[in-house]
């Protein structure tokens, strides 16, 4: 009789690594009196696990990607970027663009993003480390063909300021892209979907404990400040928290053009 093929570890590894980010998320502590220091004492410890866990989380990441236009010879900036996971998304187009920066505060992620782009051979993509307010590119403000916030402007605490930077950053006809946990006003405008009470009442409040603060007015701003280009709203999966779904939004959008 032949031997039986040994069990797969993979599986194992999963609960591992799940079980380290699950860890940060309900018990660590977070620590330090910046922004940037709160960042890492959240992240330096699952750094390693951070993309297996959220890739199950972070909903619409995909959709955002691909409803993005990057030109040929672009410039594009993620904010927020994590460990660079975004470009993977953005496929063989990562090549024509000219220059990415992948713009964030946490050194820990920003180590895993530096890996990936040697790892990968990117020689056009920069991991940054800088505040998503103030960062400006060697071309200046207005040189902008792309700038993305994946589940990061709910990390930023003044994601007005994040918000009106980008604008100042992007070309005229400029793209934003935006994908993110959220919640609905309580008389949304016509056409925008209208959360129950128990989801704009206790999403705010779970995800808070991690410093992810939702926000009823970042899909209002989104649509006054840009022409809407690809726009949807739905709910998601949360691991391990069955029945219930966390509602988050993808916008695509365009800056005006002069005249």
């Amino acid at each position: 009789m032949s031997a039986s093929p040994p069990a797969t570890t993979e599986p194992k590894k999963k609960r591992g690594s799940d079980l380290k980010v699950l860890w940060h998320l309900l018990f660590k502590r977070t620590k330090g009196d910046t922004h940037a220091e709160r960042l890492d004492s959240f992240y330096s410890g699952q750094a390693d696990a951070y993309d297996s866990f959220r890739e199950r989380l972070l909903h619409g990441r995909n959709e955002l990607f691909s409803a993005i236009d990057f030109p040929d010879g672009g410039t594009w900036i993620d904010m927020g970027a994590g460990t660079g996971e975004n470009a993977e998304r953005v496929g063989d187009r990562l090549a024509s663009l000219d220059k990415v920066y992948q713009v964030d505060l946490s050194t820990s992620l920003l180590a895993v993003a530096k890996a990936r782009a040697e790892q990968r051979g990117w020689s056009n993509v920069e991991p940054v480390e800088f505040d998503a307010t103030k960062f400006v590119p060697e071309n200046g403000l207005g040189s902008v063909d792309v700038v993305t916030f994946s589940y990061s402007l709910t990390m930023i605490p003044d994601w007005f300021a994040a918000m009106e930077h980008a604008l100042a950053l992007l070309k005229p006809g400029g793209v934003i892209g935006v994908v993110d946990f959220y919640v609905g006003r309580k008389y949304p405008a016509e056409g925008l979907r209208k959360h129950s009470w128990f989801t704009r009442s206790f999403w705010p409040v779970w995800f808070a404990s991690d410093n992810v603060f939702l926000d009823k007015d970042h899909v209002p701003f989104l649509r006054s400040k840009f022409e809407p280009v690809d726009f949807e709203e739905r709910y998601g999966k949360v691991p391990y928290i069955p029945f219930i779904r966390a509602p988050h939004y993808w916008f695509v959008g365009r800056k005006a053009s002069h005249g």
